[in-house]
Parts: C-alpha cells; sequence; structure tokens
C-alpha cells in the first residue's frame, strides 16, 4: 500500500526489532490516516526536492514496539505522525540538507538534530500533526548518559 507516490506503508512499519520480538507494528485506522498525511505533507515533499530516495529509518510504532526501542512515551511515531530520516551513505545528500530544507520550506510540528555534531545530525526526526504544526526545532545530544533536548541554534 502506497502512502504517497514513493512511499509505501512497509517502509514505514517495518521494524527489525519488532521482527525479532515477535511485535505487531500494524497501524489501526487513525494512524494510518496521519501517516498518509505525513507522507503526502513532509516525506513527499523532500522526496521531490532532493530526487533521490529517502530513506526512513523509523516510522510508525506500536506502543509495544515503542516501549522494546525505549521511545518517549508521548512518541508521535506512536501516533503515525513521525519519520526517521537517514540519508548516510548517499553520495548527494546530507542528514544536514535534509534537516535545512525540512526548516527553511515545510510545516512541521517537531524537527530534532538528532545527536552528530555541528555539520551533521546522525539522523533528522520530524513530526506532522494535521491542525497542529508548532514548528519547534530541537537538538538532541547526551548529557551525563540521557538525552537531553535543547533549542536548535545554527552554530
Amino acid at each position: 500500500m502506497n502512502l504517497s507516490k514513493n512511499l509505501t506503508l512497509k517502509e514505514v512499519t517495518k521494524s527489525n526489532t519488532a521482527i525479532r520480538k515477535g511485535i505487531n507494528n500494524e497501524p489501526n485506522a487513525e494512524q494510518l490516516e496521519n501517516l498518509k498525511v505525513l507522507a503526502t505533507e513532509v516525506f513527499q515533499k523532500i522526496r521531490d526536492h532532493f530526487g533521490v530516495p529517502i530513506k526512513v529509518t523509523s516510522g510508525f510504532r506500536s506502543e509495544a514496539l515503542n516501549k522494546a526501542v525505549k521511545g518517549s512515551k508521548t512518541s508521535d511515531h506512536m501516533k503515525g505522525c513521525a519519520i526517521d530520516i537517514d540519508m548516510d551513505g548517499t553520495p548527494d545528500i546530507t542528514n544536514a540538507q535534509v534537516f535545512n530544507f525540512i526548516k527553511d520550506n515545510l510545516t512541521f510540528r517537531q524537527l530534532i538534530w538528532e545527536f552528530g555534531n555541528d555539520t551533521n545530525p546522525d539522523w533528522v526526526h520530524v513530526s506532522y500533526v494535521a491542525g497542529g504544526n508548532k514548528k519547534e526545532v530541537l537538538r538532541a545530544s547526551k548529557k551525563g548518559g540521557k538525552t537531553i533536548y535543547t533549542s536548535y541554534n545554527r552554530r
């Protein structure tokens, strides 16, 4: 099932952890609708802009899967409203380019520069909630072994 021209349901629900642990990672009807909106309003616009396949490393997470991967208890992934993108290993596109394109051109609820360094995040988290997009831009880092989120400021 296609969620948009270039994104399938299989791509956003695939999880090695779910497979390994026998966790059902199928969205319900509401979550599926959220995934379709996310695919149209965010993913497809990124794909169309860069003109190359975009690697989704995490999309929908059932509550059980989110718990297994130690995700936030309020994660937008569980609502079908978030994806993580990682372009590492692609010759022409960096995670920083994806992050900056989203920040400068798209509507989103939350955009996170996930770890990495000052020039490139390890991956990009983006969420979109129909009717509730506050364009919050954050940076995730580790402090004392814990993940902390701070307001993103270009250095």
